[in-house]
């Protein structure tokens, strides 16, 4: 199916996806898991642009989670490495595709020059009005709600008060929409603490290939199968 087959049945506005296998992709090579992350930097950039031009709206990336710091040392300082020079260096790719660049997780708890960077990135996409990138960087959902609820009591929000919306608004991205669909490369079939809150609904697909082997026909294929589902939200179809 083309592009325009695609977009005219109707594109989901809110994917995220788990990018898992850089590791292994490299290992089966005998390569650094450097290298995966590296070649799997490039795959994010191919979706991205993918998505651009299927007028997808947001694309979430877990890009670096908080319990990736347990890595080893040298591959946590190349991945931070690789998301600042990635932040600094993409300029022209974002504007050529319209991308504008939004991180979820928690800022503070990077290191300043990686916070710096995404700010800039952020700052300096602010006007682009294409596909919405967002890096989840830092970023755990249990972490995410924890900060939220946090915020709500130090708002001086009774219980009473709070609701769905109230708990949405706390988050780190209030106007985020709920994900439509999350895929997940790399055969793993788990949310591994990824966007809890907003995959309430979301469909999932699952897929082995590693994260640096998927492709945009790969991603055109799992939109068409995203098309094909029966949302129902809960609800009964219609008799």
């Amino acid at each position: 199916m083309t592009a325009e087959e695609i977009i005219a049945r109707g594109v989901p506005e809110h994917v995220a996806i788990i990018m898992d296998g850089n590791g292994r992709w490299a290992k089966k090579r005998g390569l650094p898991r450097t290298a995966g992350h590296k070649e799997g930097l490039t795959s994010a950039k191919k979706i991205v642009a993918s998505a651009a031009n299927l007028g997808i709206k947001y694309v979430t990336l877990y890009t670096f989670s908080t319990e990736n710091w347990k890595r080893a040392q040298e591959e946590v300082g190349y991945l931070m490495g690789l998301i600042k020079g990635h932040l600094r260096a993409e300029f022209d790719f974002y504007k050529k595709n319209g991308i504008k660049i939004e991180h979820i997780g928690d800022l503070e708890g990077l290191p300043q020059d990686v916070r710096n960077e995404i700010l800039n990135a952020k700052k300096d996409t602010e006007h682009f009005t294409g596909t919405t990138c967002v890096l989840a960087i830092n970023y755990g959902s249990r972490n995410e709600i924890v900060r939220g609820v946090k915020k709500l009591i130090s708002n001086g929000i009774n219980a009473e008060n709070i609701t769905e919306d109230t708990i949405t608004n706390s988050l780190d991205i209030p106007s985020l929409p709920p994900v439509d669909l999350m895929i997940r490369t790399g055969g793993e079939e788990r949310l591994s603490n990824f966007l809890l809150w907003q995959c309430a609904y979301a469909e999932f697909i699952f897929t082995d290939t590693l994260w640096p082997d998927y492709n945009e026909k790969e991603f055109f294929t799992d939109i068409e199968k995203f098309q094909q589902r029966n949302r129902r939200f809960g609800a009964v179809p219609n008799q």
